[in-house]
C-alpha cells in the first residue's frame, strides 16, 4: 500500500515457503493503477512529467471528471483491488477477477486507504458495520462533496458503482492505456524473468536486491524485509508472494501486507532523474524541520494526499495542538501547503520541494 521512504521494516514471513509459489509478473491493472496515481499526483514523479501532461491534456472532460471522483483508489495510497494477487494476462481478465470479490470485501478493501493505522488490522466492511460506516463517511467528507458523494454511492450501491468503476477503467484502457501498456509490457516482462531467473539460479537475496534496494532478506532467510517509513507485518505461507513490475512506480515501492490477502510488491523498474537545486540556508531549513522523527511521520502522510490536523492527531496519538505545532514548523520550512475547504484545514506536503532536497544537499556541499 504504502510508497517507500525508508526508516522501519515491513516483513512478510516466508519460513516454510516453496520457491515455486514466489512469482514474479507484470500486471495491466496495476500498471493502470500507477499509471492513474501519476495521473492525479503528476509532483510524485517528475521524470513522468511529460507522459503525465500530454496524457492528461487529452482526456475528455467526462472521463477526466469520473477520474476525479474514484481517485481516491490509488491517489494518497493504492487500494489493494488494484494489485493482482495472480495477474492476468490481459486487463479484462484481471477486471472479471475483480468481479468475482464479495461487495463485503470489495468495500472494505476500497476504504482501507487512509492516514489511520487501521490497515495493519482487521476491520469489518462499512457495508455492514455502522461505526466503520460512519468513519468512511467522515474521512470522504473531508475531501470534499465529489467523494463523499462516490462515497455514498458506493455505500448504497455497492453493485451499481462496482459496474460504474468497471466502466471507468475499461474507458481508460481505451483512451490511453492500452498505447501505454503496448509500449510498457514488453520491459515490464523481460524484468519479471529477469528477477525469476535471478531467483532460480542465484536465490531470492540476489531477485530482492535486483527488484529496489530497499527490499532484502533476513538473515535466516524467513522473512522478506522492505525498508519502509510505515511498518507492517504479514505472512506469505500457503498463497505465496506476488512481485510486480511497474514503469510507473518510482520512487513508490507499494506493497499489499492487509491481513488476509496474498502478499503482493510493486517496485519499479527505472528512476528519474530531479530537478534542479535550492538555496544552502533553505536546504539546511528544510533539513533541521525535518530532524524531528514525529515530522518525518507526519510528512509519510502529508506526502500522500491533503489532511487534516484532526485526521493527523487520531492517526499517530497525539495531540492537535502538537500537531498544529509541528505544522507550523513544516509551513516556516516551505514544505507544506494549506488550503481551506469549507469547516476543514487541508495540509499537504509541498513534493516538489521535498523532491529536490538530495540533489540540493549534494550541490550545496560541492559548490
Amino acid at each position: 500500500m504504502l510508497p517507500h521512504h525508508g526508516l522501519m521494516a515491513n516483513v512478510i514471513d516466508i519460513a516454510g515457503l516453496p520457491p515455486e509459489r514466489i512469482v514474479f509478473s507484470p500486471s495491466p491493472l496495476a500498471e493502470l493503477g500507477a499509471a492513474l496515481h501519476v495521473l492525479s499526483e503528476p509532483g510524485h514523479h517528475p521524470g513522468l512529467h511529460g507522459w503525465a501532461t500530454a496524457t492528461a491534456s487529452a482526456l475528455k472532460p467526462d472521463l477526466a471528471d469520473r477520474l476525479c471522483e474514484a481517485d481516491f483508489l490509488w491517489r494518497t495510497a493504492r487500494s489493494d483491488l488494484l494489485l493482482p494477487a495472480v495477474p492476468g494476462a490481459t486487463l479484462a481478465e484481471e477486471l472479471d477477477a475483480l468481479d468475482r470479490i464479495d461487495d463485503e470485501t470489495f468495500v472494505a478493501a476500497a476504504f482501507e486507504i487512509a492516514c489511520s493505522p487501521s490497515y495493519t488490522r482487521h476491520t469489518p466492511s462499512p457495508l455492514v458495520d455502522a461505526g466503520e460506516r460512519a468513519r468512511v463517511r467522515e474521512m470522504a467528507a473531508a475531501r470534499g462533496p465529489r467523494q463523499a458523494a462516490f462515497t455514498d454511492r458506493m455505500l448504497e450501491d455497492p453493485d451499481g458503482l462496482r459496474v460504474w468503476l468497471r466502466r471507468l477503467l475499461e474507458d481508460c484502457d481505451q483512451a490511453f492505456f492500452a498505447d501505454t501498456w503496448r509500449r510498457t509490457r514488453i520491459q515490464l516482462a523481460a524484468d519479471a524473468r529477469h528477477k525469476a531467473e535471478l531467483l532460480q539460479r542465484k536465490g531470492l537475496g540476489e531477485a530482492l536486491a535486483s527488484a529496489s534496494a530497499a527490499l532484502s532478506l533476513s538473515e535466516d532467510g524467513e522473512s522478506i524485509l522492505a525498508d519502509k517509513l510505515a511498518g507492517g507485518r504479514t505472512t506469505a505461507y500457503g498463497d505465496g508472494v506476488t512481485f510486480i513490475p511497474t514503469a510507473f512506480g518510482w520512487p513508490h515501492l507499494v506493497i499489499v501486507h492487509a491481513p488476509g490477502w496474498r502478499p503482493v510488491i510493486q517496485y519499479p523498474v527505472a528512476a528519474p532523474e530531479l530537478p534542479p537545486p535550492a538555496a544552502l540556508e533553505l536546504v539546511q531549513r528544510r533539513l533541521e524541520a525535518l530532524a524531528h522523527p514525529m515530522r518525518m511521520r507526519l510528512c509519510r502522510t502529508l506526502a500522500r494526499g491533503p489532511h487534516t490536523t484532526g485526521e493527523l492527531s487520531g492517526a499517530y496519538g497525539i495531540t492537535p495542538p502538537e500537531v498544529s505545532r509541528h505544522i507550523a514548523v513544516l509551513k516556516k520550512a516551505g514544505l507544506l501547503t494549506t488550503r481551506r475547504r469549507g469547516r476543514y484545514v487541508l495540509h499537504q506536503l509541498d513534493l516538489p520541494s521535498v523532491a529536490r532536497l538530495g540533489s540540493d544537499f549534494l550541490e550545496s556541499v560541492l559548490r
